[in-house]
């Protein structure tokens, strides 16, 4: 039976309509890029492993996807497992035995016990993690197996992986079988149980999970090379073991601009502008920039006496959209926080108005703590600078709740929102770090940076009907195929046209015209070229609109100037 095609989930193919549109906001993306000074780089879509893991929090380090050693390891490396744990079961076996809890010959020729003795002291013990095991089970006098790694450090991985005596041979014939089949379930079932424990056995690398933590490693191991300020624009692929939803993909496309080395909150002032940029040069209208400072997170966590629970607290409090004020109450109360400090943010979820009220409102909450009133500071300092520049389609927007759950913005954060009535999540995001590249070894590195989610931007285009018409035109005109000496002339002519930049192409094969037209008309295809005996002769080309049924006989040069 053949096998059915698929594809993983939350992963997509692109037809070529689909490919021209990525394409369309990709290049405009590319060129605001490139006119605001940045250059591009692309680092490898893998890390090591130790790269990525630690930097997104306990959330985002679980939606890492890891790659596994190469396929020959795994496979000695089960194979081992296997041995190892048909070893130790032996070695379990025959101390009951030789102690007489347990008759050989029931044992070994009764299938029910050999699988409650299966139960007893696998599935119970070892694939529940219950590693408090009677130590009588190892009895030393036997010397069947080392265990003292165990019951030193308590491990399972160094447990079962201790060496076991080989000069015994309990099973045989089927019944080894048996005790290989079932080696090999506790095999799969250790790995399920013991991810954390395992991962770092089989792999050493993973998919990157963004572009700015690879892009901290690329500036420390580089740093030698790079003239700083740096500004940097990256457009790759990224993965996130993630659950799909609209809009939300396990496989998609970041596109990042970064500066690194200034502390300048002029760089904030051009990353507003060059959001507003992008969108206005997509013709998307309207869009939200949001914009917070984690500084002020951090003086409302002490003004509430939850310094220690920044994390947890911003965390929550990011939620506030998605899940309400009394939820966001009760997460933190989940964590610790105290009735008295939820009380004192009833301000916060009451602020209204515009950027100067709520500034207004903010300095007299954090009137005590010296890095809110900073993080206030600076906000006012983009605010006013985009006040006297002016943007052209989009709108700045204060929001205190905007926290971004990412652990290493230490600044500035950013929020892009779609036009109103487009229900979509944010489609771009953002803020100043301060301490990123400190985790390769080199501190003190101020970086500030944004990114835009291409698949979002895609959907609300497509929703908003924004793709320009002419995008997913490939091919301008396609020559009809009469014979092979017509062809030839055809070819003449298309060659000379793709010189000029006009997309053309013949069609390959001689078949009937109705079967060539109706290929041209579901492709899209503008226009047609007919070239028979009649226009070889006279030196000219049929051309037909394909919209309108208009046709008219042209020399190559009149063609030209209309397919131009």
């Amino acid at each position: 039976m053949a096998q059915k095609p698929s594809i993983p989930k939350g992963t997509r193919d692109f037809n070529a309509e689909e490919v021209a549109k990525r394409s369309y906001i990709m290049e405009t993306i590319k060129t605001q890029f490139q006119l605001y000074g940045f250059q591009p780089i692309e680092t490898p879509s893998f890390e090591n492993s130790e790269t990525l893991m630690g930097k997104y929090g306990d959330e985002g380090d679980r939606l890492i996807f890891k790659i596994l050693n190469s396929g020959e390891f795994m496979k000695k490396f089960s194979e081992f497992f296997i041995l190892r744990t048909v070893r130790f079961f032996e070695a379990n076996l025959i101390r009951l035995i030789k102690k007489g809890n347990l008759p050989k010959s029931d044992i070994l020729h009764d299938d029910q016990k050999m699988s409650e003795f299966y139960q007893e002291y696998f599935l119970k013990n070892i694939l529940k993690n219950e590693y408090n095991l009677n130590v009588e089970i190892f009895d030393s006098n036997y010397n069947f197996f080392i265990y003292k790694s165990y019951l030193d450090n308590n491990d399972i991985i160094k447990y079962l992986f201790n060496n076991v005596e080989d000069d015994f041979q309990v099973f045989e014939g089927e019944k080894k079988k048996k005790a290989l089949s079932f080696a090999e379930s506790i095999f799969a079932k250790w790995i399920i149980l013991n991810t954390s424990k395992f991962s770092s056995l089989i792999s050493e690398k993973a998919l990157r999970y963004d572009l700015t933590v690879p892009f901290a490693r690329y500036v420390v191991q580089h740093q030698n090379e790079i003239e700083f300020p740096f500004k940097r624009y990256q457009i790759q692929p990224v993965w996130r073991a993630d659950r799909p939803q609209k809009g939300r993909f396990r496989e998609f496309y970041q596109c990042d601009a970064d500066v690194v080395g200034s502390k300048s909150l002029f760089q904030e002032v051009e990353f507003v502008q060059l959001y507003d940029a992008v969108f206005t040069a997509l013709d998307l209208k309207g869009v939200t920039i949001k914009i917070n400072n984690r500084k002020i997170l951090s003086g409302i966590a002490e003004v509430i006496g939850a310094q220690d629970k920044l994390i947890d607290f911003t965390v929550a409090l990011d939620k506030l959209d998605k899940i309400g004020e009394e939820k966001v109450k009760e997460e933190m109360r989940s964590k610790d926080i105290s009735e008295e400090g939820i009380a004192k943010l009833q301000p916060l979820f009451e602020l209204k108005g515009d950027f100067g009220d709520q500034v207004a409102s903010l300095k007299s909450i954090l009137g005590t703590s010296e890095i809110g009133l900073k993080g206030i500071e600076e906000l006012e300092f983009i605010n006013t600078a985009i006040s006297n520049l002016k943007l052209k389609t989009a709108q700045l927007q204060l929001d205190v709740t905007l926290a971004r759950g990412l652990n290493y913005y230490t600044g500035a954060i950013f929020e892009v929102s779609a036009p109103e009535g487009v229900k979509m999540g944010s489609i771009g995001g953002g803020g100043r770090y301060d301490d990123l590249t400190s985790i390769f070894g080199k501190p003190d590195t101020s970086g500030v940076g944004i990114s835009f989610g291409l698949d979002r931007i895609y959907l609300v285009l497509d929703e908003l009907n924004l793709f320009p018409a002419t995008i997913t035109e490939s091919t301008k005109v396609l020559f009809i195929n009469f014979g092979d000496k017509e062809a030839m002339a055809c070819l003449q002519a298309v060659s000379k046209l793709r010189t000029n930049g006009v997309k053309a192409e013949l069609y390959p094969d001689s078949a009937k015209m109705k079967k060539q037209m109706t290929h041209a008309d579901r492709r899209n295809i503008p226009y047609v070229v007919l070239v028979g005996e009649e226009e070889i002769n006279a030196g000219l080309f049929t051309l037909k609109n394909m919209k309108s049924g208009e046709q008219d006989k042209l020399s190559f040069e009149a063609m030209l100037e209309v397919l131009k």
